[in-house]
């Protein structure tokens, strides 16, 4: 299977230097955290503060785009974060990062570490193909709240990827819906790569290439595909 990402002309218009890379993972391993996640997600807050070298996540370059693409659909960005700033923040607390399942820890240890929006799904939970658009606010987003499942739906011009059975991740890699998102029964999924100009299209497929050999050294013999960089451009 070879899912279909598209992005809309829409999206092409509101950012043309939007980049993003994806990996196709089947036969993956999956399971709770472990020690040498953990240590790659220390790793990656150590690469983090070295690369911001005093500055503030917000002031990096590339960040700086992120909040203005947010801004131009109506987003504020100092409320509504991309996750690559939000994990960010995170990493450079006492509290660290948070440890979720061992897939997810690898794939926000190079967000982290690149300073890239990195986001998973579970192949085998999405419906159809994924598309990146503009929201037109009827659009469900299921998430839950409170301990209980909730629909909510974007707002009209809003930026989403989204399935035929609805919106998958808000704010464009806001916030992700408990649908599709990586379990520890994981066995398949889709990671996708964000960027904006500035951050050279390389930088993109180097931390593309570092995803996917971590897949690989945790889940020998998974079948593993890195496509070719999408542009906007």
């Amino acid at each position: 299977m070879t899912l279909t990402l598209t992005v809309s002309d829409d999206v092409r218009a509101l950012a043309p230097g939007f980049t993003h890379v994806a990996i196709e993972a089947h036969g993956l391993v999956n399971g709770p955290s472990t020690d040498a996640g953990a240590r790659l997600l220390d790793d990656a807050a150590r690469r983090l503060a070295a690369r911001l070298d005093g500055r503030a996540p917000h002031e990096d370059p590339h960040m700086a785009a992120w909040r203005a693409a947010y801004t131009a659909f109506g987003a504020k960005p100092s409320r509504t974060r991309n996750s690559a700033e939000a994990l960010a923040k995170r990493a450079l607390t006492d509290a660290g990062l948070p440890r979720i399942n061992l897939l997810v820890d690898l794939y926000n240890a190079v967000s982290v570490a690149h300073l890239i929006p990195v986001g998973g799904e579970d192949l085998d939970r999405v419906q159809g193909g994924m598309r990146l658009v503009r929201a037109t606010g009827a659009e469900d987003f299921v998430t839950v709240a409170g301990g209980e499942e909730t629909v909510e739906h974007p707002d009209a011009g809003e930026v989403v990827w989204c399935d035929d059975a609805g919106v998958t991740c808000r704010r464009w890699n806001w916030r992700q819906g408990p649908r599709t998102r990586l379990t520890e029964r994981t066995t398949s999924g889709i990671f996708l790569l964000e960027s904006m100009a500035p951050m050279p299209v390389a930088e993109v497929t180097a931390a593309a290439t570092e995803l996917a050999e971590l897949l690989e050294k945790f889940s020998p013999g998974a079948d593993i595909e890195i496509r070719a960089p999408w542009s906007a451009a």
